[in-house]
């Protein structure tokens, strides 16, 4: 049993270093192509609207077919789309093939975890997913190192990606599938969460805007600058890192405290962290703790917002609260880089940076406003979750339940 939680453990810490990778490097390689604001947005939103869809129809996927073929399915998925990205070069196969591949990326994570549910025994699940998500975190981070060693304009990395893909693949496909019990769900009213948890629901929002914008563009900007690549792989790789160091004890004050002070307390930051990579010297002196501290904060609105949302509703609906979060971010994740490249156009980093403040503050604002109106409740139906920066857990609801 430990040794099939370990290989699928593995298998997803390979997708992970492959998908940091590529989102990293196809920022780069987007910028290479001079393509217009408008186009270049669309080509970056490919992912997100890709895994926004498979989290809403991946779940019923999977029932059908099963854990086994449906990882296969979805691996088969990414593996061709990367394939043919490098063939097909152009902004409009860009854009469905990374589309394809946000879809692919969402269903393995959905199977990994639900598998992971069904493996791992109630008593240890905790630490099953413990583990799991440190290893997601360290593989998003190593992804950002191989940007320092790549020729972006070259099949190379696409040969690379795909290889890690069909690795995993392979690992998974060599395991014994167990499915995960299927436990009926109360369904959720269109605007009854947003009218329960409207902090939550916004929160979502911003977050999946903010988070985008910055995996997206920053490092197209930076490479328009003349940075070097390996400046701009320890740039993101100290993103990723602050991001793992910030989850628990935002985590653990989130729990001990009245959420929505703390997400007022955090996006502020985001806002004063972004201000100050616009005015403070562009020096790596500055630059890399204020990139620590810009990942740690915005890694940690979304699991916020999460963790206050289940807290307004009942326990019966953990799993569609966590489905429509998910919705509603990745919404937000596909706007992020389309409103952001128009701003990056004429302002240039400065202007996204400025519009991520903006954006940051008037959640915290809107957060802190509402302990004015209304109390919080205890901290019955969820904890604060670690959640990976770029990819959120799309099947943590056994877990949550077993928590």
């Amino acid at each position: 049993m430990r040794a099939q939680i370990g290989t699928l453990i593995v298998a997803t810490s390979l997708v992970q270093l492959a998908n940091g990778f590529f989102g990293t490097f196809f920022s780069l390689r987007v910028a290479a192509a001079a393509f217009n604001p408008t186009l270049s947005g669309l080509v970056l939103s490919g992912f997100f609207a890709g895994f926004t869809l498979a989290a809403v129809v991946c779940g019923r996927m999977i029932e059908q077919v099963g854990h086994i073929r449906a990882y296969a399915a979805f691996a088969g998925l990414v593996v061709a789309a990367t394939a043919l990205m490098p063939i097909l070069t152009g902004p409009w196969p860009w854009i469905a093939m990374r589309a394809v591949i946000g879809f692919g990326c969402a269903g393995l994570f959905v199977t990994t975890e639900s598998w992971l549910n069904a493996k791992a025994q109630p008593v240890e699940r905790g630490r099953v997913f413990s583990i799991y998500m440190v290893g997601t975190f360290i593989a998003l981070a190593a992804g950002q190192i191989l940007i320092g060693w790549i020729e972006i304009d070259t099949f190379a990395p696409f040969n690379a990606i795909a290889t890690l893909f069909a690795i995993a693949l392979v690992m998974v496909c060599m395991t014994r599938a167990e499915p995960p019990l299927v436990q009926a769900t109360a369904p959720l009213p269109y605007g009854q969460l947003s009218r329960t948890a409207p902090i939550g629901v916004t929160g979502c929002v911003v977050s999946g805007l903010i988070t985008s914008m910055f995996y997206a563009l920053v490092p197209a900007w930076m490479q328009s600058e003349g940075v070097a690549q390996t400046t701009i792989a320890l740039f993101m790789l100290v993103a990723v890192l602050g991001g793992l160091a910030f989850q628990i004890p935002v985590g653990r004050l989130s729990d001990r405290s009245d959420r929505r002070i703390v997400l007022s307390g955090v996006s502020l930051s985001v806002t004063g962290v972004a201000v100050a990579l616009v005015l403070l010297p562009h020096t790596l002196a500055f630059v890399v703790p204020l990139a620590a501290a810009l990942g740690g904060c915005m890694s940690t609105l979304y699991p916020v917002c999460v963790a206050h949302a289940h807290d307004r509703m009942p326990a019966d609906r953990i799993v569609a609260v966590s489905g429509r979060l998910i919705l509603v971010s990745g919404i937000g994740s596909v706007i992020g880089p389309i409103i952001g490249t128009a701003v990056m156009g004429p302002f240039g980093l400065d202007g996204v940076l400025y519009l991520m403040a903006v954006l940051a503050s008037l959640l915290s604002a809107a957060a802190l406003a509402a302990t004015w109106v209304r109390a919080e409740p205890r901290h019955l139906t969820r904890p604060f979750s670690v959640l990976t920066p770029q990819a959120a857990p799309l099947a943590h609801n056994a877990f949550e339940e077993a928590a």
